[in-house]
């Protein structure tokens, strides 16, 4: 069957990027019989339509296959081989260095340790007025 392609494929040039960090055919077991390209262009479709694995089109290998590799390369590592290869490419086509020199940490966000009184030094949240869909200026009789 003749596959369409899609805006989400992978082209030519990604291609070559990414295809080293794929790991190979695991040792003594069957052969692959899925073209690994094809799996990669599943995975990229489900992450940029947001379909569930059963919604992928049928001119991509079986749901079941793209959603193994998924978690098995999210699992041994390959994804963040995939995003270390290609986050240089994507930096220096932005006019920046290959590799960040700095990093921004925004304060409100990241928790730490170093706070005074008791280990659960959180804020208590406050009972909201409007809960109930009435509004405390309400008068009654």
């Amino acid at each position: 069957m003749k596959r369409n392609s899609y805006p989400s494929d992978l082209t030519d040039e990604q291609w070559l990027l990414i295809e080293p960090h794929i790991p190979p055919e695991k040792h003594g077991g069957r052969h692959r019989k899925v073209d690994m390209r094809q799996i990669i262009n599943g995975l990229l479709y489900q992450s940029r339509t947001g379909c569930q694995w059963r919604a992928l089109p049928k001119d991509m290998p079986p749901w079941g296959t793209v959603a193994y590799y998924f978690y098995r390369f999210r699992n041994d590592g390959t994804w963040q081989a995939f995003h270390d290869a290609l986050r240089g490419k994507v930096r220096v086509a932005a006019g920046k260095e290959a590799t960040p020199s700095a990093a921004v940490i925004d304060s409100q966000s990241v928790k730490t340790t170093e706070k005074r009184g008791s280990a659960v030094a959180t804020t208590r949240a406050r009972k909201s007025t409007g809960a109930s869909g009435m509004s405390s200026s309400t008068r009654w009789g």
